[in-house]
């Protein structure tokens, strides 16, 4: 057998004492047949979480970063100075089971193309529910909207073993990310103008433009507490996803398909703004329309300084690409499960 990579759980954390006084025992529980090494990387946190860590959990491995650049670069910035093969990239709100670490792996192992692996994603409060941020792995539809198996929009299914297969997905979710660490930096990392939200959906479709897989392994389960910086609901949280999920199309989409994607999404984005206006939520409206002045600012001042030196395939030649509009069929067709949704899709295109 060959020698197993090493690997180094790498924990982002911005005050996150609770989280870390209730899900790192777990962490540091994690078996590995291999080298195995623990980090906190501090987004120059307020509270005592970097003291707390030192006098309670001493083999843990402290970074310090200087300031809080958020989830994208925050890690660009801690990960620097870490060396192993492979980067465990965790939210501070995680609990692991003790073999979380070695399924997925082995996984990596039999395949060397195979840049990008998570585990499955379980709800923390409700065990035998999947979790939004990831559920059995991410997808994408033709327009841009990610979904995942076992998660579409705010439906989440109860986990009764219909996703336990490994298959390959468009993205893997950055609450609990295996990466190979050389593919990180190949790809450039995150890209840092992102702060949080879609920041791994965009490393993940680079990824894969450059030739590598992103899978899901539903041998390794972790429970996430999920919305521990940002919950559902926020602006500021809205905000950051119209904005990056619009950026992130404009870096990868192929040049033949962003006219016709980047029109149809700015016109069910302004539905979208219309109808937080309606239901009575104009700050929701507002941080639409704010997305969009910066995503228009960005593509005047940021553009060219994308990481783009990997050709640009067409949605169709991507894993894990819905071949249909997701929202579409979730609201008007009330298909709103992953395989009631993608059988109905296989159905239509046999007619």
């Amino acid at each position: 057998m060959s020698k197993l990579p090493s690997v180094a759980v790498v924990i982002l954390n911005w005050n996150g004492r609770a989280f870390l006084e209730s899900f790192l025992p777990s962490v540091c529980a994690s078996a590995y047949d291999g080298n195995l090494e623990i980090y906190v990387a501090d987004n120059a946190s307020t509270d005592d979480s970097v003291a707390f860590v030192e006098g309670h959990f001493p083999a843990v491995k402290i970074i310090r970063n200087a300031s809080n650049s958020g989830f994208a670069g925050g890690y660009n910035e801690a990960l620097q100075q870490v060396k192993a093969d492979i980067f465990v990239l965790l939210n501070q709100d995680v609990e692991v089971e003790p073999d979380w670490i070695n399924p997925v792996i082995n996984a990596m192992m039999e395949d060397p193309t195979i840049a990008a692996c998570q585990p499955k994603l379980r709800a923390y409060h409700e065990r035998d529910s999947f979790e939004y941020a990831g559920a059995a792995g991410g997808w994408m539809d033709i327009l841009g909207y990610t979904f995942c198996r076992g998660r579409i929009l705010y439906t989440t299914e109860k986990d009764k073993g219909q996703y336990d297969t490994p298959q390959d997905i468009f993205w893997a979710s950055g609450a609990a990310l295996f990466i190979r660490s050389d593919c990180f930096f190949e790809v450039g990392g995150f890209d840092p103008y992102f702060f949080a939200h879609m920041e791994e959906v965009d490393l993940c479709w680079r990824l894969q433009r450059a030739g590598y897989r992103i899978t899901f392994c539903p041998r390794s389960t972790v429970y996430h507490v999920g919305g521990g910086s940002l919950p559902q609901g926020n602006p500021r949280k809205l905000y950051l996803n119209f904005r990056n999920n619009l950026i992130m199309l404009c870096k990868n989409l192929h040049f033949d398909e962003q006219w016709i994607i980047l029109s149809q999404r700015h016109f069910l984005d302004f539905l979208a703004a219309l109808k937080s206006l309606v239901a009575g939520k104009p700050r929701d409206m507002a941080a639409i329309f704010r997305a969009y002045r910066d995503y228009y600012r960005w593509r005047r001042t940021e553009e060219k300084k994308a990481h783009d030196i990997f050709p640009r395939k067409k949605l169709y030649d991507l894993k894990g690409v819905f071949r249909g509009i997701m929202i579409w069929r979730y609201y008007f067709l009330n298909k709103r499960t992953f395989n009631v949704l993608t059988h109905f899709r296989k159905r239509i295109n046999n007619i």
